[in-house]
């Protein structure tokens, strides 16, 4: 989305900020300067400069071949690495922002009842640009499913213009479940075949937190990325799902699979789907948000709060809280991104049902075929009256993860989530959002989301936004109307000692503005002031229905999202969006 000019603007220039009395840097910050200029030798460094590059180059955080994976990159890769398609990315202002939904179920999952046909039908009228089927990983699915399956993605694919992925809900060994998904080719069946019966955790008996267990996963990962090295698929993704509703994703493990292949684990759904669980009985199912309503178990990592079970504002606690894991990550330059799913299973309010209610070894026709002797259940019936027990809704319908990508291909939306080009919304709560941080006076347009801004020590930046206002009704027949807009600022200190940490003292929100005035479009301007440090900023934004203080304090997030009340949760009457982040990096002056 590109600036539309004449709209009201809103501007920020802080006369206060800290950084406009700092003419020299601090001695950590030309430290980090100086060790990121990979145009100076190693043996030119100063003492100070030589240990910070050795620690970060140890720690995977410099060189051109972490470039697709860390924000300490050198000016070079920073300003734009090449893709894997050889594309050069600096600078681009036109992506295509591209909707889609790497998370749904059909009746090849023991616990979903829609043909495939059915959920990309529903895409495609909704709007989804992209989306990934992703069944369960499971014994059936393993020898049966992920076979059978594919010849109605195929189908769906000649069918439709939504791109659509083959993939699988892994059971990750020692933890939740995560997408994996892979380009499609040839080998896409075998390639997915072979990483399930190897890797998964239900089809390994390794689904207890052991470390046998997760080398298992970490294993997986690396399997995936060879895969992809070796040429027998174009690409594959690895992202975590509902990552904190049992709390089994211990702090170390989203480290491990990052560390493991940054290429292949990429993130983390920011807002789990089963947004309508927690809708009123008996209006509704009357559960959890997101089905989050779970406690901690013998597998939960021990860290983590009660709170941490529970959606805050629909989305997951390690997203939502302002300083916690989520920052963490991002404190130490590393790229794990965000997204937002359906999870579709079944469909609130819906008339269908699972011809067997989902009991697996029950025949579903005459052949006596069931889901684990067949690998499916028979087609969606007529469920004699609305199921307002159910708790999804349709892909598009409410939830969408937009892709900035180069082109409308599949190899480019998976590039597009691997950079980080990604913004995440509820119930249509906006319509586009472009945001750029530029060096001050400099007309290119900088870095966007997912991207690094290597600026000259001492240069100024600033923070542009422009985000397009609904105009329309969302699907639930309402207009949203978007509020608040908070800007989320932290420093970039490097691998953290103790990977099971999950806050970070520096992450606040630095800046709000009021947007309920404004339609059409709004741009705001921040100016970040000279930069002498490497930091990362990122964003959302509110209809301000329902808001608290910030998990971690008022000092931290003074308003941000309430905590899911479990069997009263409106997921219409408390929409948010949130980006990805932006990273600064300061370089030596010549």
């Amino acid at each position: 989305m590109r600036d539309h000019h004449g709209h009201p603007h809103h501007h920020d220039h802080p006369h206060d900020h800290p950084h406009d009395h700092t003419h020299e840097a601090t001695p950590s910050a030309e430290a980090f300067a100086e060790a990121t200029d990979l145009t100076v030798p190693d043996r030119e460094l100063s003492p100070s400069g030589l240990a910070r590059r050795t620690f970060l180059r140890s720690a995977g955080l410099l060189g051109a071949g972490a470039a697709a994976s860390a924000v300490f990159a050198g000016p070079a890769a920073a300003d734009g690495p090449k893709d894997r398609d050889g594309e050069d990315d600096r600078n681009r202002d036109d992506y295509l922002w591209l909707s889609g939904d790497h998370h749904i179920h059909t009746q090849y999952s023991p616990d979903a009842q829609y043909r495939v046909d059915d959920q990309v039908r529903h895409a495609n009228q909704y709007g989804l640009d992209w989306m990934v089927i992703t069944d369960h990983g499971s014994v059936a699915h393993a020898k049966l499913g992920v076979e059978k399956v594919n010849p109605d993605i195929v189908a769906a694919r000649q069918t439709y213009d939504t791109l659509v992925f083959q993939g699988l809900e892994w059971n990750i060994p020692a933890a939740e479940h995560g997408t994996v998904f892979v380009a499609p080719s040839r080998n896409e069946v075998s390639l997915l075949k072979q990483f399930e019966n190897g890797y998964d955790g239900t089809v390994n008996g390794a689904g207890s937190s052991t470390p046998t267990n997760e080398a298992l996963a970490i294993a997986g990962i690396k399997f995936l990325g060879e895969q992809v090295r070796n040429g027998v698929v174009a690409d594959a993704l690895m992202l975590a799902n509902h990552p904190a509703r049992k709390g089994i994703d211990s702090p170390h493990e989203f480290r491990n699979w990052r560390d493991a292949d940054p290429t292949i684990a990429v993130g983390m759904e920011g807002a789990p789907g089963h947004q309508a669980a927690g809708i009123k009985a008996p209006s509704g199912p009357g559960g959890g948000r997101g089905e989050y309503n779970f406690s901690p178990n013998p597998d939960s990592f021990a860290g983590y709060p009660l709170a941490s079970y529970r959606t805050w504002g629909g989305f997951d606690w390690f997203t939502a809280t302002v300083g916690g894991l989520w920052d963490s990550l991002l404190a130490e330059g590393k790229a794990w991104w965000i997204t937002s799913n359906s999870d579709s299973h079944k469909i609130y309010a819906d008339w269908a049902k699972n011809p067997v209610n989902n009991v697996q070894d029950a025949p579903w026709d005459a052949q006596g075929d069931t889901f684990n002797n067949f690998g499916r259940y028979g087609d969606p019936v007529y469920a004699g009256g609305i199921q307002t027990g159910y708790s999804d809704f349709w892909p598009g319908y409410y939830s969408r993860t937009h892709v900035g990508s180069t082109r409308r291909d599949y190899r480019a939306v998976m590039q597009g989530i691997r950079a980080g080009r990604i913004w995440v919304a509820h119930g249509d709560l906006i319509a586009g959002l472009d945001a750029r941080v530029a060096v001050k006076g400099d007309r290119r347009p900088g870095a966007t989301l997912g991207g690094t801004l290597a600026v000259r020590e001492g240069d100024r930046a600033v923070l542009t936004v422009t985000i397009a206002l609904a105009t329309r009704s969302n699907f639930a027949q309402f207009r949203p109307k978007l509020n608040r807009v908070d800007l989320v600022q932290g420093d970039i200190t490097g691998p953290a000692a103790d990977r099971d940490v999950f806050t970070t003292p520096s992450t606040k929100v630095v800046r709000s503005w009021d947007t309920s005035t404004n339609s059409g479009s709004v741009t705001l301007t921040y100016d970040l002031g000279k930069v002498d440090r490497p930091y990362y900023v990122r964003l959302r934004g509110t209809d301000a229905n329902r808001t608290a203080v910030g998990f971690l304090g008022a000092g931290v997030d003074p308003v941000g999202p309430a905590m899911d009340v479990v069997g009263d949760a409106d997921p219409w009457a408390d929409l948010w969006f949130y980006s990805n982040p932006i990273f600064v990096v300061p370089t030596r002056r010549s």
